[in-house]
């Protein structure tokens, strides 16, 4: 068992101890935790009154005395004219932009549990997930008002208006100081649902994980003192908002630490470049795709003095990603992170700089509150260094998804769905996705492994490698690979090039070309869809050759 307070030193875990919440379930976690993230943005607020906070897409800037108005204003609305209560379920359809910003704060500020939807979801995904929120309230764009037309009669609904030129909540407002006795009325607990976020995949198969406080709180101090973010901080936001990287490890981060965030509505890797030098942003955490694309444009940004910090999370990031990245801004410090949506984003941190560290590759080691094991199929304890099934529990872990919709713990543990390993110093290596792992006739291969040795290849941008049905084997690697500008690679010529590197059985029995990696709507690498490509293609392929073996047998026939 690998713990995770004993793993870092004393100023990030000075003042922890066991904590009795108001359910009578105890914790490891900072002693002077904030009960909800809205009552740590307002101690901030009281800190930094005329600093920015919030630099919206537009340019507009929002001090903390402003955006605490703001949300005061808003949270009497909610409560008094819309009737939203404690617990109460509230979707969140909105861009990335002040409003969303002010309206989760506002939600957490009278206890109800904000549910933010995806926005590049179609109506038809976005109804599948509405239809397990138990919401009956909704605040959206006027863009998808359409799609909860059916929902009129059974929800209350705060559409914000179109093409805003300021700020869209100003018209909703009620007696502040009303809502100030409900509220001393119903206390805002530590213990109390926060949020109610839907994990990727299917909208069929997606989960719905419960947030509570105390598991924001607690990923959010955790951040702060391990990557040493401070009220200097400056951060941009050009991912989606609503992820648990958006809200938690950007966006509460900031609120907490006292630091100024720039929104992106969209993201286009070039205009990030261009806010990064002109706002001078410190701070940058993104995924491993959207990190591939930036690298595609340093040439025309060859000097970025103020980015402090790179962070990067979601999924497998090469190292020899990270040395591009080191290469290109070498006094930026590049941090590895290990998370899901159900450990409120953070996982494991990587302690250091991570382009210069001998254990580069690693996801970092367990924040404290944090326990892992890694287990075989049996479900037994392996040995470090042995690869094996990760499973997590503590603070920061969700207590179940909601309305039971799929099985949860095993034992307590939670089963993170992800296979690797530990070294002797506790950093956690991640091998692959146990839904990604290749079984080629009893032979087990990382396409993680696989995709990194392609991205050591000169000439070879980014790579995906995923597993598919073969009639021998039942099932074989391929890839998908994107070339550089420069690059002149053939299917042939990368073969040879692996057949140096690794076992003969690990080398993709096809390799493709594209202009771009398919990702999903989290910016994540599509395997799913790249899967189907190969057997799509495959399937055509055994058609046309069917069809020419039987043109050749008529000919012969006729003749």
């Amino acid at each position: 068992m690998y713990e995770g307070k004993a793993l870092w030193d004393g100023d990030v875990t000075k003042d922890m101890a066991t904590k009795r919440l108001p359910s009578r379930k105890e914790i490891l976690t900072y002693r002077e935790l904030s009960a909800s993230i809205y009552i740590a943005f307002q101690d901030t607020a009281a800190r930094f009154p005329g600093k920015t906070a919030v630099v919206d897409d537009a340019g507009r800037s929002y001090t903390y005395q402003n955006l605490a108005g703001k949300i005061r204003d808003f949270s009497a609305w909610l409560a008094l004219e819309l009737g939203v209560h404690k617990g109460d379920h509230v979707i969140l359809m909105l861009y990335n932009s002040i409003e969303f910003c002010t309206v989760f704060l506002a939600l957490n500020r009278i206890g109800a549990v904000a549910v933010p939807m995806p926005t590049k979801y179609k109506k038809e995904e976005v109804c599948s997930l509405f239809q397990k929120s138990d919401a009956g309230f909704i605040i959206c764009d006027a863009h998808f008002e359409a799609y909860f037309e059916a929902y009129r009669d059974q929800t209350k609904m705060c559409i914000l208006p179109e093409k805003a030129e300021k700020y869209a909540l100003e018209p909703f407002l009620a007696d502040a100081e009303a809502l100030e006795v409900r509220l001393a009325e119903q206390k805002v607990k530590e213990d109390d649902a926060a949020l109610l976020m839907f994990t990727s995949g299917t909208t069929s198969q997606s989960k719905g994980v419960t947030i509570k406080n105390y598991q924001i709180m607690h990923a959010v101090v955790s951040y702060q003192r391990i990557l040493r973010v401070t009220e200097k901080e400056k951060a941009i936001l050009p991912v989606p908002i609503y992820l648990i990287t958006g809200l938690v490890a950007i966006f509460g981060l900031m609120m907490y630490a006292g630091g100024t965030v720039y929104l992106n509505k969209f993201f286009d890797n070039k205009r990030v470049l261009e806010d990064i030098r002109k706002y001078g942003i410190t701070f940058f955490h993104a995924s491993p795709t959207v990190f591939t694309l930036i690298l595609m444009e340093r040439e025309n940004y060859p000097e970025l003095p103020t980015l402090r910090m790179l962070v990067c999370g979601s999924s497998n990031m090469p190292p020899e990603k990270i040395k591009m990245l080191h290469r290109w801004l070498p006094r930026s410090e590049f941090r590895t992170v290990y998370g899901l949506t159900e450990t409120t984003s953070p996982g494991t941190i990587f302690p250091s700089d991570a382009s210069v560290s001998p254990y580069i590759g690693s996801s970092g080691i367990p924040i404290p509150g944090l326990e892992y094991k890694i287990v075989n199929d049996e479900g037994k304890e392996v040995p470090v260094g042995r690869q094996g099934e990760i499973l997590v529990r503590g603070t920061n872990i969700t207590e179940g998804y909601y309305r039971g919709s799929a099985p949860f713990m095993k034992g307590g543990w939670l089963d993170t769905g992800d296979i690797g390993y530990f070294n002797s110093e506790g950093y956690l290596y991640i091998s692959d996705r146990k839904k990604d792992m290749i079984n080629r006739g009893g032979e087990k291969i990382c396409s993680f492994d696989i995709e990194n040795l392609l991205l050591g290849i000169e000439g070879i941008e980014d790579s995906a490698v995923v597993g598919i049905p073969h009639e021998l084997y039942g099932e074989v690697p391929v890839a998908l690979v994107k070339l550089s500008r420069k690059g002149t690679l053939t299917e042939i010529k990368i073969k040879g090039i692996l057949k140096e590197k690794t076992a003969g059985y690990k080398i993709p029995e096809r390799i493709l070309f594209a202009d771009k990696i398919p990702v999903t709507e989290n910016m994540k690498t599509d395997k799913k869809k790249i899967r189907q490509m190969f057997i799509n293609l495959l399937h055509k392929e055994n058609l046309h050759e069917k069809t020419s073996i039987c043109e050749s047998a008529g000919s012969s026939g006729n003749d």
